[in-house]
């Protein structure tokens, strides 16, 4: 058997996949990985993701630089859910900028900005 067999996949063949500063620990993003994005994931060493939107394999860094150096990878116990410690070149996970996804905390009934952007996103993805 695979070490590839023994994560379960849903009914699309996918399965979530968290990235995760392997220093800070910090949560940078939460995306998804078929087969292929995770095999490749493990032989380039970089954070590779299955993408709903475009149907697709996207390797984060593609466009904007921001790579995902993996310097861990972990499955949960029921073998649905990967962590993908990673190295984040540039400080920018998330697509507007930020360091992470995870930029709004809930507080008294609504989502409040609490982390600044890095860099505009005009100023990392071309038009």
């Amino acid at each position: 058997m695979s070490w590839l067999d023994e994560v379960r996949w849903d009914a699309s063949g996918l399965v979530p996949a968290i990235a995760q500063d392997h220093l800070t620990g910090r949560v940078l993003m939460v995306a998804w990985m078929n087969r292929e994005a995770l095999s490749l994931t493990v032989t380039e060493q970089r954070g590779i993701y299955w993408s709903r939107s475009r149907s697709r394999l996207w390797r984060k860094g593609e466009e904007s630089g921001h790579v995902q150096l993996l310097k861990e990878l972990r499955l949960d116990c029921d073998g649905d859910v990967v962590i993908l410690q990673v190295e984040q070149l540039g400080g920018i996970a998330c697509h507007t900028g930020r360091e992470s996804c995870f930029y709004r905390r809930f507080e008294n009934g609504e989502w409040i900005t609490v982390d600044a952007v890095h860099k505009h996103p005009d100023e990392i993805y071309a038009s």
